[in-house]
């Protein structure tokens, strides 16, 4: 109140009382942790409008690294960024005529987003470039469909989920029974790379759907509240067959959920590369004037008791992509921003000691993630350059063939 009191009082211009507490609401809240945050009333509206499946702007999952820098965590398929090239770890150092320095992130967003239509120069720098390039960008509905799949062969499908959202879980049943039609499955690719997580519950009913019974996920805060389990449920339509989750450093949050949990219950094999590490639970409360809070409640933790916050998930098989073309020798293959490099992250309660003992080695030498496929609604066969995903297959076949030889020979 003394300080309120005192700015109303003093400044050299007068403010309204509400853009002060604002102000101060979003101060507090950006020096807890990368992920709380305070929402005006239409920035509020904007997130419920994003999680039904569409807005319009460039299509960028954004955030800011430790050193406060606005970095591109995943460009999402499809959209103005992704057909612009933006690749993950990219550095947005200029919005139009705005440097991006000392900005929010609900700051950026607003600067990207516009009217369908009309275009945003963006400054980018990316690690092995000589040099800053400017891109300009033409604004546009970015549909959020987040699943597709495909058949890859015959007995072999594929399914991205490129976010987790409010309908993701039922199309994701009606993508495996289009694929489960006629001869049925012998092996499932689930990709969940540059996927940045989405809604809790729907990454719950994604991993539901391939689990009969057990532990999906459970969260554990300060308060009775955010103590839950999620727990699998019988399906009386069984997915009998081997799954594949390709996962990198772009796989955040709710993808990290489903493939914690399918790893942990071991019902899949979990391929590619470590994962962003975001283990923690926010809680949108919304408030009387319409506006809302973002606020971090709760850690989760895969069935096993994992944390993954600033950690991730390992992969039982690590496959780095091998990028089309190889780097010039004075170039590097830039480090991925990870949940540990945000500023203000959580710490992982089982690493804060072990971090002492064991300091983090350098991942400048990981090779770029595979950028997503282009796919505008037409089931195309995926890229031949695609490692992870060749890999993936390969694995799958060879399961088959093991399963197959086990159960001749206990019919002998």
């Amino acid at each position: 109140g003394s300080v309120l009191d005192l700015v109303q009082r003093n400044y050299v211009e007068e403010i309204p009382p509400q853009d002060l507490i604002y102000g101060a609401v979003q101060g507090m809240l950006t020096t807890l942790d990368p992920h709380s945050s305070f929402m005006k009333p239409e920035d509020y509206k904007e997130l419920q409008i994003e999680t039904k499946g569409s807005f319009t702007g460039i299509g960028i999952e954004i955030s800011l690294n430790k050193d406060g820098i606005l970095t591109v965590v995943s460009p999402i398929e499809g959209t103005p960024a992704y057909k612009a090239g933006l690749k993950a770890n990219d550095k947005i150092l200029k919005i139009g005529d705005n440097t991006t320095k000392n900005m929010t992130l609900i700051e950026s967003v607003k600067l990207l987003r516009g009217s369908k239509g009309t275009d945003v120069t963006i400054s980018i720098y990316r690690e092995g470039w000589r040099r800053i390039k400017d891109i300009t960008l033409t604004r546009d509905v970015v549909p959020i469909i987040s699943v597709r799949s495909k058949m890859l062969e015959e007995g072999y499908g594929y399914i991205r989920i490129s976010n987790f959202q409010d309908n993701t879980s039922s199309e994701m049943k009606k993508a495996l029974k289009q694929l489960e039609k006629g001869k049925g499955l012998k092996g499932l690719v689930l990709d969940l790379r540059n996927n940045p997580g989405g809604l809790l519950e729907q990454a719950v009913e994604v991993a539901d759907v391939f689990l009969k019974k057990g532990l999906i996920v459970y969260t554990d805060g300060r308060i009775e509240e955010q103590k839950m389990r999620f727990e699998a449920h019988p399906d009386e339509h069984l997915h009998n067959y081997s799954i594949a989750v390709l996962v990198n450093e772009g796989s955040a949050s709710a993808s990290e959920i489903v493939a914690g949990a399918l790893q942990d219950h071991k019902r899949a094999i979990v391929l590619g590369v470590q994962t962003f590490g975001k283990g923690s639970v926010q809680t949108v409360i919304p408030l009387e004037d319409g506006s809302a809070v973002r606020l971090t409640t709760a850690r989760y933790y895969t069935p096993n008791g994992r944390s993954i916050q600033a950690k991730g998930i390992e992969p039982d098989i690590e496959v780095p992509y091998t990028p089309l073309e190889k780097p010039k020798e004075k170039d590097e293959i830039f480090h991925f921003m990870t949940e540990r490099d945000l500023e203000g992250h959580l710490i992982n309660e089982d690493e804060s000691i072990k971090d002492e003992l064991n300091p983090v080695k350098d991942e400048k030498d990981k090779p770029e993630a595979v950028d997503s496929e282009v796919d505008n609604g037409e089931e195309t066969q995926p890229p031949p350059t695609d490692n992870q995903l060749e890999e993936a297959v390969r694995i799958l076949k060879a399961w088959a063939i093991f399963t197959q030889v086990k159960s001749e020979k206990a019919v002998k």
